[in-house]
């Protein structure tokens, strides 16, 4: 047989099995080649996963065991008792996951036969007793004070702290409605579904299973990003600052089990709304020059791992670094941060707690503050109190990396509970728009605001006049829900794209992710996310001194001190003036030289450096997941025999068809 016959031969025998395939599954058969077969075989399910994550001990996380594709039917269990026979992919329900992956890690002949989990997604109304992978106090070691066994997070089961030696996904709405109309039509004797995972994380290839070793074979970069400040109004950074300084803090990142499921609407991106939305009032406020004190709104990144961004902020202080240029450590006199705000509603209006760093004068004039703020919005029924002295001390924040730097530091932590996170889902996925309350948020944004101007004000006479006129913008606080916690409006949304124009796709994530810049390009960063360019550019804009700005730009402005906001916009953006800068945050004992992250020992006088899990992650191949059926041994051999016999008839037919042919021209 003849090379070309053999193509032939080839050819017909891929095509009738896929005829073949394709009629006995109820599917369209008209398929003309490989790929059209693998089309009707695999089915790619939409999907988010969890991935793995190095620290100086060890890995957390998902990945496959080896470096493999992995296949294994799908199972439903009944119970979260029930055993697993053989190697499985498990199809689990939301209100099952926190039981099963506790089973897993107590249980070693269970978790043997879990080849891969697929999460189904659900919705706060289903999970109402909570559910939150962290710990039930998260990041403990960084706590400025003894008692780490309080429970801050009650739901808190610590899953997502652990490593698993298999891929985990949580599907989408779509995909669970289809996956779920596949398992429920297996019968006895029926075709299996089998989910293919890859999902090949490069540190398990070459045995890198901690942060040292893979930033090593460079398998790994360190977790981290850019945070944010900005003066209002801007600072004269080429003279001498000599005013004091009062620092508004929020966090910008989240996270979550699921890498791109880390939304933090309740804790902390409501707390960062709040701000934005305090921000917005403040720039409308005449004459704030003539304030005693200078207002420095900041917003961190990489706090919920390792509190990145504040205290790297803390060392570019100590160095003098241009990313602070204009700010001192000394200058801070007080700091107020927004935490949670997101779920402040009573029955009586909106009711926030004030948790207290210490007894300082500057500490109670905060809360003094905040008190003569609530009072001032009268009808509006915005109350704080503070918080229990039962607390061990602050909850987890940023405010901690300032009291382990100094521990006579003055600052407040507001949020909407007390002595337990009222959050359900802190660290979760469900932890979405749906969890929070735009007028919790507004209102927080609004006692904010009138506190700050308070303390700005220092002993002066306060004009009440203006602490009155300070108003927040409500239909603000709901654009900012839109655009940074729902895929509806998302990225997309009118506001963001004001500023820039979004390169990591509309639907928004607030997991760190990480560091891909070199330090030596700090003035100029290359690789900042979304969310944070989008923040400097807000917040350029209204801290500026020149709001309807003093000249178009793409890039750079001629005069010094101007800055270029919405620059990636059609048409580019305008220069203004401001003092808004990046801060790059990754953790504080990472040194790049030589083109490679090495990690540093200890600092003896920096405590927190002690005890800093130095977070990286590690690189991947692909991540993906699909779905085939895998048929009886008795329809595989059915299938190539049919196959096997439509290519040998048809061969057969080719070469009678060709002996008539030949006799019939003979005759001719």
């Amino acid at each position: 047989m003849g090379p070309s016959r053999v193509f032939i031969a080839v050819h017909f025998l891929l095509i009738s099995v896929a005829h073949v395939y394709g009629s006995v599954n109820g599917v369209d058969s008209t398929m003309e080649s490989v790929p059209d077969l693998e089309k009707v075989m695999y089915l790619n399910v939409e999907s988010y996963p969890c991935v793995r994550l190095l620290n100086l001990s060890g890995e957390i996380g998902c990945s496959n065991p080896g470096t493999d594709k992995i296949s294994a039917p799908i199972v439903r269990l009944k119970s979260s008792t029930s055993p697993l026979a053989r190697p499985s992919t498990v199809l689990l329900q939301s209100e099952q996951m926190q039981d099963f992956f506790l089973r897993v890690s107590n249980d070693p002949e269970f978790s043997k036969n879990i080849a891969g989990v697929l999460l189904e997604p659900s919705d706060t109304v289903n999970m109402s007793s909570g559910f939150s992978p962290a710990e039930k106090f998260p990041q403990a070691a960084f706590a400025p004070y003894s008692n780490t066994s309080y429970e801050w997070n009650l739901p808190g089961s610590g899953i997502m702290w652990n490593r698993y030696d298999f891929p985990v996904f949580l599907l989408t709405k779509d995909s669970t409605s289809t996956l779920k109309e596949i398992v429920s039509n297996i019968n006895e004797g029926s075709p299996e579904n089998v989910a293919e995972f890859d999902l090949v994380m490069q540190t398990t290839k070459v045995g890198t299973h901690d942060s040292e070793t893979c930033l090593k074979e460079q398998t790994c970069l360190p977790l981290g990003g850019y945070s944010v400040w900005s003066s209002l109004p801007p600072i004269n950074i080429s003279s001498v600052p000599t005013k004091p300084i009062i620092l508004a803090v929020a966090s910008l990142d989240s996270a979550s089990f699921f890498r791109d499921q880390s939304l933090g609407a309740d804790s902390p991106i409501s707390g960062l709304i709040a701000l934005l939305t305090a921000v917005d009032a403040l720039s409308h406020v005449n004459h704030l020059k003539k304030l005693k004190k200078q207002i420095v709104f900041t917003a961190f990144t990489g706090e919920a791992w390792g509190y990145l961004g504040s205290r790297k902020f803390l060392q570019e202080l100590d160095l003098g670094s241009d990313s602070v240029k204009g700010l001192g450590s000394s200058m801070i006199e007080q700091i107020l941060e927004i935490g949670s705000v997101g779920k402040g509603l009573v029955e009586s209006g909106t009711l926030f707690y004030a948790h207290a760093a210490g007894e300082s004068s500057g500490t109670k004039g905060t809360l003094k503050a905040l008190e003569d703020a609530s009072e001032s919005l009268g009808s509006d029924n915005v109350k704080v109190k503070k918080a229990s002295t039962l607390n061990p001390g602050i909850p987890p924040s940023s405010l901690m990396s300032f009291l382990r730097k100094n521990t006579s530091t003055s600052g407040v932590v507001l949020g909407d509970f007390d002595s337990h996170f009222s959050n359900k889902f802190y660290h979760s996925h469900l932890d979405n728009a749906s969890n929070i309350k735009t007028s919790s948020v507004a209102a927080a944004a609004a006692l904010v605001a009138r506190a700050l101007y308070i303390l700005a004000n220092g002993d002066a006479t306060l004009d009440l006049m203006t602490l009155n006129d300070i108003k927040v913008n409500v239909s603000l606080v709901e654009e900012l829900v839109g655009c940074l916690l729902t895929c509806e409006s998302g990225l997309s949304c009118e506001l963001v794209r004001r500023y820039i124009s979004p390169i990591y796709g509309d639907c928004p994530s607030h997991y760190v992710g990480v560091f891909q810049d070199t330090p030596s390009a700090m003035e100029k960063p290359s690789y900042v996310d979304d969310t944070s360019r989008f923040l400097w550019n807000f917040l350029a804009d209204m801290t500026s001194e020149s709001r309807d700005g003093t000249g178009s730009c793409t890039g750079e402005c001629g005069n010094v001190g101007d800055m270029c906001i919405g620059a990636e916009i059609e048409g580019g953006g305008k220069c203004v003036v401001s003092t808004t800068r990046y801060v790059p945050a990754y953790s504080t004992r990472l040194k790049y030289e030589n083109n490679i992250w090495h990690v540093l020992p200890a600092n003896p006088t920096d405590s927190m450096e002690s005890v800093d899990p130095v977070w990286t992650e590690s690189f991947w191949s692909t991540i993906g997941l699909r779905v085939y059926k895998v048929e009886s041994a008795l329809y595989d051999r059915l299938v190539l025999a049919g196959g096997v016999f439509v290519t040998f008839a048809s061969y057969l037919a080719v070469v009678v068809a060709r002996t008539y042919l030949a006799k019939a021209i003979k005759r001719d």
